[in-house]
């Protein structure tokens, strides 16, 4: 068998129930609610709470469309995914598949791309929380603040993957209970049901009102499609999760066959009662924020404090998972040789600490970037990994199509979640990514991004092939 196609089982250190992790590996530490609400809140960003305002201040009630889009999109990529990671639990998840299924230069690239990815989202997220607590404890500095957050979860995800799988458990259960309160009581205002609402019942006037469900044109969508398609990042940590799971098959399919209602109710749900609610062109929606906006026209009282509660723990849910996600892939990378070896090495609780301890110390030295120089340092960081979530999703449908044919000839009876429609709607939403990139550089920030992280991508995918190709040789001269 060659190189290319030898599994990853070093890597994968569970193959499903029972079997025990290698001593030198990672351990089991969580448990099936753990993934149950990793996977339920992996697709609730701090950017839904955030950005929602700007995309329905751009698209109006069509930015449900735009939603949709995009969730479809999504739906499909981890469909794609759930069918690799449940046949193959790593913790390297498409990394691993795309070194086996494209080559090892493909899974070097994109392992240290989404590495970068979230480390410096580490420092965004920081950053964004720190600002939230400093508004509350003014007599602690923005950076302090930042540096006790980022210490704190630091320590939870070196003490072991089930603390990390506890505080996430809680992070995303605040999230999952707040959008579905959200949902239940914005309903029963849109129909006038609920007691005490300061507006009257809204119905669905809104929608059409106020210009049309489609104020500024079709092409209004496609631009919402840019401004939404960033807040369903992290849908693809439970499949990396899974390799530390009690039961990672089953954790995997049963994260895949969920992901349509969760996106359906959280996304599209929480959307539609906004732009109910009300006018897509009331300023306060772009003012306070949609959320704050929408549970204000209702008359609840302390909206703006409620959200910043809830959009605090979305902070640091997403810096929580960030680093959990960060450290894996970087102890994966180091598994296969292509990262530093103390990566690859965990301690005596399972846990890969040299892979975490690295991973944060790039998220702090970001976090100093965008402190000291926010504008041109720290921008760069952005725009140079702006992109690199659609690269990975891309990847993901490539690699796919090759490993379909890997996993029916080794082991079909893992085969347990198969993509629809295969081999068409993978190439189907293949171009989908494809073409939101090349509408990307339509736009002012979308082309920065898309042209930063496209030189940064083939700076890594050339030291992965040059890599790849020193390794090869250095074989054959043996």
């Amino acid at each position: 068998m060659s190189a290319q196609s030898t599994p990853t089982k070093a890597d994968a250190q569970h193959g499903g129930p029972g079997q025990a992790p290698s001593p030198d590996g990672l351990k089991a530490g969580l448990k099936n609610r753990h993934l149950s609400m990793i996977a339920i809140g992996g697709v609730i960003g701090a950017g839904l709470f955030v950005g929602s305002a700007s995309g329905i201040a751009a698209a109006g009630p069509g930015i449900l469309l735009s939603y949709a889009l995009v969730g479809a999109m999504v739906v499909f990529v981890m469909r794609m995914l759930g069918e690799m990671a449940a046949a193959d639990p790593t913790s390297g998840s498409f990394s691993a598949y795309a070194d086996r299924a494209l080559g090892r230069w493909a899974g070097f690239s994109i392992g240290w791309l989404y590495w970068f990815f979230w480390v410096v989202v580490l420092a965004v997220e920081a950053t964004a929380g720190a600002k939230i607590l400093e508004g509350w404890v003014p007599a602690v500095p923005q950076w302090g603040w930042a540096l006790i957050v980022m210490v704190v979860l630091t320590a939870t995800n070196l003490a072991s993957v089930s603390s990390y799988g506890e505080f996430e458990f809680w992070f995303a259960g605040i999230k999952v209970v707040a959008i579905a309160a959200f949902i239940v009581i914005g309903a029963l205002a849109v129909f006038g049901l609920l007691p005490g609402a300061e507006n009257e019942a809204a119905g669905f006037a809104n929608l059409t009102g106020h210009g049309g469900f489609l104020p500024n044109g079709p092409g209004a969508i496609l631009t919402g499609v840019l401004m939404v398609v960033f807040s369903f990042m992290g849908s693809e940590i439970v499949t990396l999760a899974a390799g530390e799971s009690e039961d990672p098959q089953r954790a995997v399919t049963k994260a895949t066959n969920s992901v349509i209602w969760r996106i359906g109710v959280f996304y599209l749900g929480s959307i539609f009662v906004v732009v109910a609610l009300l006018p897509w062109d009331d300023a306060s929606i772009v003012k306070d924020g949609s959320y704050v906006a929408a549970l204000n026209s209702i008359g609840i009282p302390h909206a703006g404090q409620i959200m910043n509660v809830i959009v605090l723990t979305a902070v640091l849910s997403c810096l929580n998972s960030g680093l959990y996600t960060a450290s894996r892939m970087a102890f994966s990378l180091g598994r296969r040789g292509d990262a530093p070896k103390a990566f690859a090495r965990t301690n005596a609780r399972g846990v890969p600490q040299a892979a975490i301890l690295g991973s944060v110390l790039f998220g702090f030295v970001a976090v100093f970037f965008n402190y000291k120089w926010p504008d041109t340092v720290f921008q760069f960081l952005l725009n140079s990994s702006g992109a690199v979530a659609l690269f990975v999703w891309l990847v993901i449908c490539f690699t796919q199509l090759r490993m379909r044919r890997i996993i029916l000839r080794e082991s079909p009876e893992r085969l347990v979640v198969r993509m629809w429609l295969f081999p068409y709607l993978t190439w189907a939403t293949a171009a989908m990514i494809g073409f939101v990139l090349v509408y990307m550089l339509t736009d002012e920030a979308g082309r920065e991004q898309v042209i930063l992280s496209t030189l940064v991508a083939a700076l890594v995918v050339a030291i992965g092939a040059l890599r790849h190709r020193g390794s090869r040789a250095a074989v054959e001269a043996e």
